[in-house]
């Protein structure tokens, strides 16, 4: 039997009490959100992503900056600051300003790596100068593209969250109120595009204090039709183990020459640079979780990530 107090309200097919908890977490994370204004037309949004002044952008809101534009930081309450560029990367579309100020709200960050297709996904932003537009969509397709002048590829979370010029240096959150995304570009007139967080906080982080390996030589290899189901369903390519270091952390897990390296604690490897930044983050718990094809079958092994001197 239905009764009346069961009925959830509904305000525009959301129920009331999931749209309420909506706006209050995208209340939670605008004041995070900041507007970067650089040359004569460049503006956009940015992240604070440091509480100490650390705003991160994208490389192309500040592009100007490069021909000597100066670059201005408008926080949601009102206050400007000029920033200075920390660094910067124009292959991963990515730039950390700094800015003279203390104890702003920093953004809390996810975990992209494990973000899946059909998540519910928000964009905050500043779309044609309109302050703090906040816009919604799933999760379409997660990926990695060429890099331009490189044998590398950038990984991408593509969206059909709506984006408009203003909105590129802006979070992609989810359902949580967590960053999973740098929203960056449009694609095909109504996708949108964003970078991972996780792969950001990687450049952020920079590389780490001590050498991580795996003790593999891989090349890139399409992954066979037959295996492209279940969870491999929207992969394309694996890394093929073409040489293995002795004593390394692979041979030891006995990994061999042959299998298709697919994941390490479930983030996807499809070049160097994705592998590295796997290792990295396994790499504060020694060990590391490799998912691998060998056969025709799936296989899961851990690998200690310690060096050939150390035991197994």
């Amino acid at each position: 039997m239905i009764t009346d107090t069961m009925v959830e309200p509904v305000v525009d097919g959301v129920p009331h009490v999931a749209s309420a908890a909506i706006a209050e977490m995208i209340a939670r994370v605008k004041p995070g959100v900041v507007q970067v204004h650089s040359g004569r037309h460049g503006a956009g949004s940015g992240i604070v992503w440091r509480a100490n002044g650390g705003i991160l952008t994208n490389f192309h809101v500040i592009a100007a900056s490069e021909r000597g534009a100066p670059i201005q930081v408008l926080l949601p309450d009102g206050r400007s600051f000029p920033a200075r560029v920390l660094d910067r990367n124009p292959a991963l579309d990515l730039a950390m300003l700094a800015i003279d100020a203390q104890d702003l709200p920093a953004v809390p960050v996810g975990d992209s790596s494990r973000l899946r297709v059909g998540e519910l996904v928000f964009a905050i932003g500043h779309p044609w100068g309109q302050r703090g537009v906040v816009t919604a969509g799933i999760v379409s397709a997660l990926g990695a593209v060429p890099v331009r002048d490189s044998n590398q590829t950038a990984q991408y979370i593509r969206s059909d969250v709506r984006l408009a010029p203003g909105n590129s240096g802006g979070p992609l959150i989810d359902a949580q109120g967590n960053v999973v995304g740098i929203n960056a570009m449009i694609f095909g007139g109504d996708l949108s595009v964003a970078i991972p967080s996780h792969v950001a906080g990687e450049w952020v982080a920079g590389p780490p204090s001590h050498p991580v390996y795996l003790g593999v030589q891989v090349q890139l290899v399409e992954l066979p039709a037959t295996t492209r189901q279940g969870s491999l369903a929207a992969r394309e390519a694996g890394l093929l183990v073409v040489g293995l270091q002795a004593e390394g952390p692979a041979a030891r897990a006995d990994v061999m020459i042959g299998d298709v390296l697919l994941d390490i604690d479930d983030t996807p490897v499809t070049d160097a640079n994705t592998l590295l930044g796997a290792l990295s983050r396994s790499a504060t718990r020694g060990q590391a979780r490799l998912r691998l094809l060998r056969g025709g079958s799936i296989q899961a092994i851990e690998a200690n990530l310690s060096g050939p001197e150390q035991p197994a």
